[in-house]
């Protein structure tokens, strides 16, 4: 852990689900340089702007958690805005921050970076191996090129500069500061909206998407913040000796999976839902099963803390607070 508590520390995207717990690990540390700027004051997406901005601030670290993000129907309504912003904000910031002088950078990517077929476990070296999952293939090509980004100028300027742009891949997140848009949101947020809106309404059914049967993994934000910044802070010999120069991000996952049917029954519980959930089977699954090697960032000594009924709970109370504020 550095002992700088007073260096310029930029959090890209601090309004978002993973900026804002990152800017809580961060502050809960004592680091009280922390610079953030809202969309409207900085569109990533222009270049000479994230130009002006690393000329003016020249922070000393970078954490990129800025994206645009959402669930499969937003990734199959709006495909060119997913690529293309995506891009763009990656592409302007760790430009930007190299040509500033940024010696330490976090890029934030997506397991949607792996195949849709990837053997489960995903491990890091299952990227680029096989054909992503079509529903949102374009989020993920720009999530596989920001890793690359990194990787490119550590390879040219690592040495001749002393940068050192890390990248960490998160499981499906969800807890405090997620979006709970009723058609462009995450199946955690989406499933707690509907089943407190069902609860309030006596509604005496629940039909959600697909079949139920696909397995995911669910990582409470807050330990993906924890993850990020004990990766960020991993001495420079022990992160290469893990990892290497053209594979070298990191799985941040929880450890485990379950269907969605079993998530569903966990969220009308943590919600207090007791009417009848369907399924219905018209409706895309995505992949058949998402989950994460994380072996290479547990042997440096990080394991989750939370685990998924905990956080559940916290995640409906922030949303039910979300709600009356």
């Amino acid at each position: 852990m550095s002992k700088d508590l007073n260096q310029k520390i930029y959090v890209a995207g601090h309004r978002g689900m993973v900026g804002s717990a990152i800017m809580r690990n961060l502050q809960a540390k004592g680091f009280s340089n922390i610079v953030t700027r809202t969309h409207a004051e900085l569109d990533l997406t222009n270049q000479s702007a994230v130009q002006s901005f690393f000329e003016l601030e020249r922070p000393n670290q970078v954490y990129l958690a800025a994206a645009k993000v959402g669930g499969i129907h937003a990734n199959n309504t709006f495909p060119a805005e997913f690529i293309y912003q995506n891009l763009m904000m990656e592409s302007n910031v760790i430009h930007q921050a190299f040509v500033s002088g940024v010696k330490k950078l976090l890029f934030l990517g997506s397991s949607c970076i792996y195949p849709k077929l990837s053997p489960q476990p995903m491990s890091e070296s299952a990227l680029l191996t096989g054909t992503l999952e079509p529903t949102n293939e374009p989020y993920a090509i720009a999530k596989i090129a920001g890793i690359k980004l990194c990787e490119s100028y550590n390879r040219q300027y690592g040495d001749s500069h002393g940068i050192d742009y890390r990248s960490v891949m998160p499981t499906n997140l969800y807890g405090p500061g997620d979006n709970y848009h009723p058609e462009n949101s995450h199946v955690i947020p989406a499933l707690i909206r509907r089943f407190h809106e069902a609860k309030v309404s006596n509604t005496p059914e629940v039909v959600i998407w697909g079949t139920g049967t696909p397995k995911r993994e669910f990582l409470c934000v807050d330990d993906m913040a924890a993850a990020s910044v004990f990766v960020m802070d991993l001495d420079k010999t022990i992160y290469d000796q893990h990892t290497e120069p053209m594979q070298s991000h990191i799985n941040v996952g929880f450890g485990s999976d379950i269907t969605i049917n079993e998530l569903a029954h966990a969220v009308a519980k943590a919600t207090g839902y007791q009417g009848n959930i369907s399924f219905d089977p018209s409706k895309p699954d995505g992949a058949p099963r998402k989950w994460m090697n994380s072996s290479r960032l547990n042997s440096l000594g990080w394991m989750p803390q939370v685990d998924l009924l905990t956080g559940l709970s916290g995640a409906y109370n922030a949303y039910l607070l979300s709600v009356h504020t």
